[in-house]
């Protein structure tokens, strides 16, 4: 088993930052990557960066250049820092770990971009 708990989210102006946090604990040694996913109210969940137990990561074209997603394996931590927010990117963010042939996935945070 796997738990992983978000936070950060919070209500920021556009053109504004936030860094999530995704905590894990329990079976850490078993996870093969962890996702940052995002849903918007009346929109599909997005995929929004992964990184992989080897370091590699990978973005979807809108977070391209604007995230970094990064791990502090000593805190068993993987962070989404968001720079350049958009109103666009508002959304539920959540977490989501691989591992094995499991999936286990954080309650989420609210992240707000308004004026």
């Amino acid at each position: 088993q796997v738990r992983l708990v978000e936070s950060g989210g919070g209500l920021v102006q556009p053109g504004g930052s936030l860094r999530l946090s995704c905590a894990a604990s329990g079976s850490i040694f078993s996870i093969d990557a962890i996702n940052w996913y995002r849903q918007a109210p009346g929109k599909q969940r997005e995929l929004v960066a992964s990184i992989t137990r080897g370091g590699s990561t990978n973005y979807a074209d809108s977070a391209k250049g604007r995230f970094t997603i990064s791990a502090d394996t000593a805190k068993n931590t993987v962070y989404l820092q968001m720079n350049s927010l958009k109103p666009e990117d508002t959304a539920v963010y959540s977490c989501n770990a691989q591992a094995r042939t499991m999936n286990y996935w954080g309650q989420g945070t609210q992240v707000t971009v308004s004026s």
